[in-house]
């Protein structure tokens, strides 16, 4: 990253998103006039040292962060957000600029290896949500059978996987394209199982949405038919699930397709082997029981493939995360929070005498993680 003497404003702009602050919210933490930080966003004044230094400090920024290039910003109007009701413009700002420090991060490591290529068709014009999904499998040789590990599968396609920050925890999950790649962020605090359907669902986002189409509820709707679909062909629940389904069957056969109760008890109820009737009867026992909140015999979290076999290469080499940190003018805890849950590899913070060389690039080589 190429950086220069002078502060840069937009990266203060950036710094305050990331955290969900307004100006207001900021002046106050700082005991300043609220035309202070609107004059240092706006390049009018530039902050004193003490000040830059006092910004540094509430952002949870190094000071160098704030001096560099301008940084490419991510704008609302490319990101296909999950559960958008639930969050406030502080919450999806503050995933917004997590999304900008991962495109920093995803450079970063493109430039020491060679991942993946996208491999995702657009299947906007495809029928039907459950149509693209079975063409999708078609294409990728999938068959009817189950995805083992779906972020494998992912990443071996191209999509750069990263987690959600933990301080946007109302967020389930986003996507999008940016320069012909694309990026998924997932809340790796929940089941494995709604996890996978949070991934299946902006993939649907990826490859039905990518040139606009549908929008808000309507395009919810269409990248929930997709993942429904996706994880549990018709005719593979057509062969094994069972008619009339009672709550323990649900949580019997829920496994091979590692979804949860609830998203197993809606597609039976989609392929017509639950009734209307029947499947309010199961919702309701669902919900008595809890199921809804916490997911009955949970399936092992899924991790990265991807970030998994970086971090060990990058650790031979004696990179640590405080290095990596350091390259990007983030704190360590920044780093963490996005692959947080997605890797048990990981890197010790100390520092090492010994660098990877920049000529070396290795090449990933990501085994499909799609049918066993």
């Amino acid at each position: 990253m190429s950086t220069s003497a002078e502060f840069n404003p937009s990266r203060l702009t950036l710094a305050r998103s990331r955290r969900g602050l307004t100006k207001t919210k900021l002046a106050e933490m700082l005991g300043v006039e609220v035309r202070s930080i609107t004059a240092y966003e706006n390049d009018e004044f530039r902050p004193d040292p003490q000040r830059l230094l006092e910004l540094a400090e509430k952002l949870h920024f190094p000071v160098q962060f704030f001096f560099g290039d301008d940084l490419e910003e991510i704008s609302p109007d490319i990101v296909s957000f999950r559960s958008m009701s639930k969050m406030t413009a502080g919450q999806r700002d503050s995933a917004l600029g997590a999304g900008t420090i991962a495109l920093i991060l995803n450079s970063w490591i493109e430039d020491r290896f060679s991942l993946p290529f996208a491999d995702l068709p657009d299947l906007s014009q495809e029928g039907s949500p459950e149509a693209a999904a079975d063409t999708l499998r078609r294409l990728w040789g999938l068959g009817e059978l189950p995805i083992k590990n779906l972020i494998h599968l992912l990443e071996a396609k191209g999509i750069r996987v990263f987690s959600l920050s933990i301080d946007t925890a109302q967020l389930d999950a986003f996507s999008m394209w940016h320069s012909n790649t694309p990026f998924m962020f997932l809340n790796t605090r929940k089941t494995c199982e709604h996890s996978r359907f949070d991934a299946a669902h902006e993939l649907g986002h990826l490859v039905l949405h990518r040139h606009a189409g549908a929008k808000g509820q309507e395009a919810e709707r269409e990248a929930n038919a997709f993942a429904s679909s996706f994880l549990m062909p018709r005719s593979s629940v057509l062969a094994k699930a069972p008619h009339m389904a009672t709550v323990e069957q649900l949580i019997r056969f829920k496994p091979y397709w590692t979804v949860s109760v609830a998203a197993l008890a809606y597609r039976l109820h989609d392929v017509g082997l639950v009734s209307d009737w029947h499947y309010r009867t199961l919702c309701i026992e669902l919900a008595k029981r809890g199921y809804r909140k916490k997911e009955p015999n949970e399936a092992p979290r899924e991790t990265s493939q991807v970030l998994a076999k970086v971090f060990s290469a990058l650790r031979e080499e004696g990179v640590t995360k405080s290095d990596i940190a350091s390259a990007l003018h983030i704190h360590v805890g920044e780093l963490d929070q996005l692959v947080f849950g997605l890797t048990l590899t990981g890197l010790c913070s100390s520092s090492s005498p010994h660098k990877q060389s920049e000529s070396k690039r290795p090449h990933l080589s990501v085994i499909k993680g799609g049918t066993e």
